[in-house]
Parts: C-alpha cells; sequence; structure tokens
C-alpha cells in the first residue's frame, strides 16, 4: 500500500514537471519575443537564446516602433487593421450564419449537394482564390483600398458554414414548429429562436475569423500597394531593410503590442470557444 501510493506520487510528480517543461517550451517564443523588445539593436544578437538583456532599451525600441514607418505612425497600422478586421468579421459571419441556416433548416432540392460543394471549397488552398480576386478587386477598381481586403471575407466562408451548420443540426427541430406555429417567420425563428442558441459556435467562428484576418499577410501584400493601407502585418514588414538600418527593437516591440489584442479576445471568448468545438446545440 505504502509503494503504491508513493508510485502515484512519483507519476504525479513527473507529470507536473513533464507538463511544466513542455508548457514553456511552447511558451519560450512569446517570451523570446517579449525580451527581445526590451533589448538594445546592438546586443540582441549577442546572446541570442536569452531572456535577460545585456542591455535594456525599453523606451527607445517602443518609441521608435510607435513613431512608425513610411511616414505613417504604427497607430496608423493598427487602426487600418481594426478596421478591415472588424469588418471582415462582422460580415463574414453574417454572412455564413446565413448561408448555414438555409443548409440545415430551410428543405429545398438539392440541398445536400450544395452543401456538399461547399465542403469541397475547404479543400481549395486560399492563394488558389488570389488571382481571381485581384482580377475581380481591379475590375471593380478597388485595388490598393480597404475595401480589397474586407471585400474577399464578406460572402462567408466554408469552415465557419460548416461549424455553424453542424451545431444547427443538433437544435431539435421541434423550436422551429413550435416558433411557427405561434406566427414566426424564417427570418424571425433563425435570430430569435437559432442565434442565442448557436451562439457558441457564431462566437468560435468570429474568434478564427478574428485570428485569421488580423495575421493575415499574403492577402493584403497582393492587394495593398500604398503604406498609407497597410495593416499591422505589412507594417512590421517594413522595420526591416537589407539595405539600410534594421530597427529590430522597434519591431519585436510592436510585434508585442500586436498581440495584446489577440491575447485579449482570447481570454475573454475562450470559454465559447471551447463550447463551440466540444458541443453541438441542444440534446432534446
Amino acid at each position: 500500500m505504502v509503494g503504491e501510493c508513493k508510485n502515484k506520487r512519483l507519476s504525479s510528480v513527473l507529470f507536473h514537471v513533464f507538463s511544466c517543461l513542455l508548457g514553456f517550451i511552447m511558451i519560450y517564443p512569446l517570451l523570446w519575443l517579449l525580451a527581445s523588445s526590451f533589448k538594445s539593436n546592438d546586443t540582441m544578437f549577442h546572446n541570442t537564446y536569452s531572456l535577460i538583456p545585456e542591455t535594456w532599451d525599453v523606451v527607445q525600441n517602443y518609441l521608435s516602433g510607435l513613431a512608425g514607418v513610411a511616414g505613417y505612425s504604427f497607430m496608423h497600422f493598427f487602426k487600418n487593421s481594426v478596421i478591415v478586421t472588424l469588418v471582415s468579421v462582422v460580415t463574414s459571419i453574417f454572412s455564413s450564419l446565413l448561408a448555414a441556416y438555409a443548409l440545415a433548416r430551410v428543405k429545398f432540392r438539392g440541398s445536400g449537394f450544395w452543401f456538399g460543394c461547399v465542403i469541397m471549397t475547404m479543400m481549395i488552398p486560399s492563394q488558389v482564390m488570389v488571382v481571381p480576386q485581384y482580377i475581380i478587386l481591379r475590375a471593380l477598381h478597388l485595388n490598393d483600398t480597404l475595401a480589397a481586403m474586407v471585400l474577399p471575407w464578406c460572402f462567408g466562408y466554408a469552415f465557419f458554414i460548416f461549424l455553424i451548420v453542424q451545431y444547427m443540426r443538433g437544435v431539435p427541430k421541434e423550436l422551429d414548429e413550435a416558433a411557427q406555429i405561434d406566427g414566426c417567420r424564417k427570418i424571425g425563428i433563425l435570430f430569435r429562436i437559432l442565434v442565442p442558441v448557436v451562439k457558441p459556435a457564431i462566437v468560435s467562428a468570429s474568434i478564427f475569423a478574428f485570428y485569421w484576418i488580423w495575421q493575415d499577410f499574403f492577402q493584403p501584400l497582393i492587394f495593398v500597394g500604398s503604406p498609407k493601407n497597410f495593416t499591422i502585418p505589412l507594417a512590421l514588414n517594413m522595420y526591416t531593410d537589407p539595405n539600410s538600418f534594421n530597427n529590430y527593437g522597434g519591431l519585436f516591440a510592436m510585434s508585442v503590442v500586436s498581440l495584446i489584442p489577440v491575447i485579449i479576445v482570447f481570454i475573454v471568448f475562450q470559454k465559447y470557444l471551447v463550447e463551440g468545438i466540444a458541443t453541438d446545440g441542444i440534446k432534446g
């Protein structure tokens, strides 16, 4: 009995030590980024793996980073990212919600076929769609505008449709029938009955959309050419220039600032993220 208790304690200690070690390895890149934002440009790469700065240059790094590049402050790029991300998230989730409702709750011929087509588009790399999107945006004279980064997201996203459809299918259809008996139309059923129930799935899709759009580098790189319309990923790329001075301190400092909204969103909405993935509606 004593030996069994000792084995359990030893197993518990080893488990916690291994978990802490694995957690440190996973969070080390973020710790390194934060520590590098405190280092001076001259000593930043003397001892690359160290988290303790040889020379502290916190104020200079953050001030130089906030000063921005190409004649625009970092807050200008931050504002562009906020506008593009918020508008894209709202329009994408709204369109995906309407499509998911039609596929999950409305009876029409070929609904299964169209849902299969939506699922198949998830296998198409997003980079493949950039060329036709660029041609359409150029025809609409929207290239090099904030709208060029928003419009591709405005008509829904296959993964979000799939996520919301699967959640809606777990909601008893008796709720729809009861609402129809009370005189509620389909649009009323969606927003008054289903939306409150599938809220975790909607929030989960919104979080994914926020993360993907906030850190997107490739599409803005193709659609936007003027620094005044750059988002944060494009702006951070300008802090380094092989032909001139590289402001690594400002780069790392503003990278830390750009992570703050991501961390806040995760902390505030993590409960809904877990619920939206782990459950699927009401079990009646």
